[in-house]
């Protein structure tokens, strides 16, 4: 009989702790990160002139059909401003720092949209640039030396391997050194190195764009472009491509190259000459100077997979001018957090 009752008492001290344990996880709290949608807007008019001075009413974005609430705004290098919301249950509120800490800005947040851009340019110095290298080098100094103090800057080249010569920085002159001491070389992997350096971009925070000056054709990637392409969409990274008359006499090249940037909200130039090289280098500094910064918090959408995006303006806007930006994204997967409620009030008596 005792041992009975031992047993009985044992039973009855395990279902107790067990069902504390499962008392305790329930009490565990889950938090999912939900990163901003972040689109860089170019809008020009019927001459190709640059239209300025519009609104967050003025524009209408949808994803996958579905209208989505502006969260911030910005044109050209202003900082980005929260855009006023009169559904709050719709859209969470944007992230602010806890007192008492000051934590590097979370990709997405409002904090993290800063005013300027982070430009990525990446220079070919494949056995292709044998002729003009020169030129190619003063046309990409003088479009360094030309972008606005705000912005930071971050030089590679290629041959067959990506060399990251220049990290992304407010130095001029460390980037400028960069472009100096390249020198010509090998073959042509540019998917490779523009798919390392779309990644590279990707964790920067703010605005970031890819620059790309091309002598010729890939002949030693890897990499399809298709997947450099859809990389850079769904990170938000609008590639440029400058190419020089040797480039467009390939036609392949030259109809990747178009598609390509016209996907991710970039352009792409095809030079004749070294004067044009440094048009094209003031064409994409006005484009980063004149672009609108629009970011959502995407609705509830079942899609896990490609997601379209559209950007139209409304009223009489929408007849008389043209809107450029990335046609659509791949979500991330989502990140979780995990809290017990015990160390969240732990956490708040430290706080408060």
């Amino acid at each position: 009989m005792g041992k009975r009752y031992l047993s009985f008492g044992m039973l009855l001290l395990t279902l107790s702790w067990a069902t504390r344990t499962i008392a305790q996880q329930d009490q565990t709290q889950f938090h999912v990160i939900v990163d901003l949608v972040q689109l860089n807007v170019a809008v020009t008019d019927n001459k190709g002139e640059y239209v300025t001075g519009l609104k967050p009413s003025d524009f209408v974005v949808s994803e996958d059909g579905i209208t989505e609430t502006v969260a911030t705004f910005a044109e050209g290098n202003a900082p980005a401003r929260r855009v006023a919301d009169t559904d709050n249950s719709q859209t969470p509120p944007l992230p602010e720092p806890q007192k008492g800490s000051a934590p590097d800005p979370a990709p997405g947040s409002l904090s993290a949209l800063v005013a300027g851009a982070n430009v990525f340019i990446l220079f070919d110095t494949s056995n292709y640039m044998y002729r003009d290298f020169v030129f190619a080098q003063d046309a990409i100094a003088d479009f360094v030396r030309s972008l606005e103090t705000a912005d930071k800057i971050a030089f590679y080249s290629y041959s067959r391997d990506l060399s990251r010569a220049a990290g992304l920085t407010n130095e001029r002159a460390a980037v400028l050194q960069g472009v100096r001491t390249t020198v010509a070389g090998d073959d042509a992997a540019l998917y490779n190195s523009l798919l390392l350096t779309v990644k590279d971009a990707a964790k920067a925070i703010g605005r970031k764009v890819v620059v790309v000056f091309s002598n010729g054709p890939d002949n030693a990637s890897m990499v399809p472009p298709e997947d450099v392409a859809e990389l850079a969409q769904s990170t938000g990274v609008p590639i440029y491509m400058i190419c020089t008359r040797d480039a467009r006499l390939e036609p392949v090249s030259t109809a990747v190259f178009e598609r390509m940037t016209a996907a991710t909200g970039g352009k792409a130039y095809f030079a004749k000459s070294w004067r044009d090289e440094k048009r094209a280098f003031a064409s994409i500094r006005d484009d980063l100077g004149h672009l609108y910064s629009l970011s959502y918090y995407p609705k509830a959408n079942q899609n896990h997979g490609w997601r379209s995006i559209q950007v139209k303006l409304v009223g009489e806007k929408a007849k008389k001018y043209h809107v450029r930006t990335r046609n659509g994204y791949r979500p991330q997967p989502n990140r979780f957090s995990t809290q017990t409620a015990s160390a969240a009030l732990v956490d708040n008596d430290r706080t408060n």
